[in-house]
């Protein structure tokens, strides 16, 4: 039976898909296996994976990976943390999709990200993260928040709300509200935080070349009308 984790991660995040053309675009010029960082439930290792590519899928969270599995099973789930990973290979492309490189810790965190991407990166490889920062595209848009994201599983409504998005001390600190409303109409109440570290993508570019990386252009991601935009930053070993 799916966990309640892997729930939350498809109704707050599994729909979206502003970003595949991306993803897809880097992964058919890889020429590569790729790697793909807090993977998840496969959102986009599936859907490169569906394409033909040979990808190994990182995730700190086995519930989510045993979904991943069995969604793609030609994908090698691996459990591990972005900032210290090991694995016995190099790759082509190494991708940090949705909001990866703000939740790792701060400059530290990203700098031990960057220095593992690097390690695992053949010659000539990239490295794609997509950074965005909430509160400022929210601001942009005029949108206080887009609209709950919906999702149904074994009979039970799942839905999420975000309530409030504010800056905390070089944070962008979001609350959630989530309600799960069984077959028989029990309900079952929660908030969540979610806490998202602010960096600009010039930041990201400095911290990239520390670590050995060169980047090489950015790809913009435009918002739809349920999600915010981002910009993938591309850097070369």
């Amino acid at each position: 039976m799916i966990g309640r984790s892997a729930i939350w991660h498809d109704v707050e995040l599994g729909s979206y898909d502003a970003d595949l053309r991306v993803w897809s675009e880097l992964a058919a010029a890889a020429n590569g296996p790729i790697l793909d960082l807090g993977a998840g439930t496969g959102r986009v290792a599936a859907h490169l994976a569906a394409n033909g590519h040979d990808l190994v899928a990182l995730d700190t969270d086995p519930d989510l990976l045993a979904v991943l599995a069995e969604r793609a099973p030609t994908v090698r789930t691996v459990r591990g943390d972005a900032r210290t990973f090991s694995l016995e290979r190099s790759f082509s492309l190494v991708i940090a999709p949705m909001q990866l490189a703000h939740i790792v810790g701060g400059v530290a965190g990203r700098a031990a990200m960057l220095n593992q991407v690097h390690s695992h990166l053949s010659a000539g490889g990239v490295f794609a993260a997509a950074l965005t920062d909430p509160l400022e595209a929210l601001e942009e848009r005029g949108d206080p928040f887009p609209l709950p994201d919906m999702g149904e599983r074994d009979g039970w409504v799942y839905s999420s709300q975000p309530i409030s998005v504010r800056h905390d001390n070089g944070s962008v600190v979001m609350e959630r509200h989530r309600q799960a409303v069984s077959p028989t109409g029990e309900i079952e109440d929660e908030m969540v935080t979610i806490v998202l570290d602010v960096f600009s993508a010039d930041e990201f570019e400095t911290e990239a070349r520390a670590a050995g990386l060169e980047p090489i252009g950015r790809r913009p991601v435009p918002e739809s009308r349920d999600h915010i935009g981002s910009t993938v930053v591309l850097c070369r070993r």
